[in-house]
């Protein structure tokens, strides 16, 4: 495996360009300003240090782009991987835009890619901070030109960033996560181990942690376990777990720590959906300050289902050795 060491005085986007081959990359302690895309397979970014290695950017979805048309989410990540089998360690990635009622979403980093791991890592910004892909169907055909309907975005997302056949298996341990809404989204099978999740404050004074899109061929969605749900400056009352961005939506939390900021319903449906009919958010061993009243179309986990969720990550974090 090549081993580069790079400083912020590097061409660090030319090297992850030009990349082909497994790496493991060292970034020292300082502030890379970068728009970076990390297109090969098992590649190592390991920082000197959340708290002192930081990769940062600042496109926004209502920014005009150079081919015309606006950014959209999708295009705005700092960080992106589409190469299988890799993995970030001991930096911060962060967009940051911090009025997302004004600029629109905010992407700090895009997984567009299986077998993905973090660790010890910061992700910063505010709307939509995390994608997991895969990308809902729909969106795909979107996205893709598939059709004749000029309303549609023909090349609008590179092909290899918007079309991941199959599942994808992500982990994030120790990390912190910071938004506002929607701030983790997506459709990929992903475990957050020992995280803080933190609602920062938001103009539209509503907030919502994970927005899923699982299909429902999908028996495993997102999973937070041994969690911290924080206060980041969201008022109290004000910020639901999840609400599903598409009908089965999945999400399971278990043994996670709940801030006052947290409503006591835990969860919302998605303005006015059925959605609360079809997604499928559950929850064991949740501890609160505040008495908690969750929707009655959420569902608290049986020991049994509970010990399956918590087995299936034992064998996946086995699997990626994390």
């Amino acid at each position: 495996m090549k081993i580069i060491h790079l400083s912020p005085s590097d061409d660090i986007t030319h090297i992850l360009d030009n990349l082909d081959e497994p790496a493991t990359i060292y970034l020292a302690e300082g502030t890379y300003r970068a728009k970076l895309w990390v297109k090969a397979d098992n590649v190592k970014i390991i920082g000197a240090g959340r708290e002192t290695t930081k990769i940062t950017f600042d496109d926004a979805a209502k920014k005009p782009h150079a081919d015309g048309r606006e950014y959209n989410t999708f295009r705005t990540y700092t960080l992106c991987f589409t190469g299988s089998g890799c993995s970030v360690e001991n930096l911060t990635v962060e967009n940051s835009n911090a009025h997302p009622e004004e600029v629109g979403q905010c992407v700090a980093l895009s997984v567009n890619a299986k077998d993905f791991v973090a660790k010890n890592v910061d992700l910063r910004s505010t709307q939509d901070t995390l994608f997991t892909s895969p990308f809902p169907d729909d969106l795909v055909i979107r996205y893709s030109g598939l059709t004749d309907d000029p309303t549609y975005y023909d090349g609008f997302i590179p092909k290899k960033q918007l079309c991941l056949e199959g599942s994808a298996v992500q982990i994030y341990k120790n990390c912190r996560i910071y938004g506002s809404v929607d701030f983790i989204f997506g459709c990929a099978e992903a475990y957050f181990d020992g995280c803080e999740l933190i609602s920062v404050a938001d103009a539209r004074n509503s907030g919502y942690v994970a927005a899923p899109a699982h299909s429902l061929k999908q028996e495993r969605g997102y999973t937070f376990i041994n969690c911290t749900f924080a206060g980041g400056g969201a008022k109290d009352g004000t910020v639901y777990l999840a609400r599903p961005w598409r009908d089965f939506g999945k999400c399971d939390f278990i043994d996670c720590e709940l801030g006052g900021h947290i409503s006591p319903l835990l969860f919302d449906k998605w303005n006015d959906t059925y959605r609360d009919k079809t997604c499928r958010f559950s929850y064991s061993g949740l501890k609160s300050s505040s008495p908690l009243s969750p929707v009655p179309w959420s569902k608290e986990l049986k020991d049994e289902e509970r010990k399956a969720v918590l087995d299936r990550y034992e064998l996946v974090a086995k699997r990626l050795k994390v």
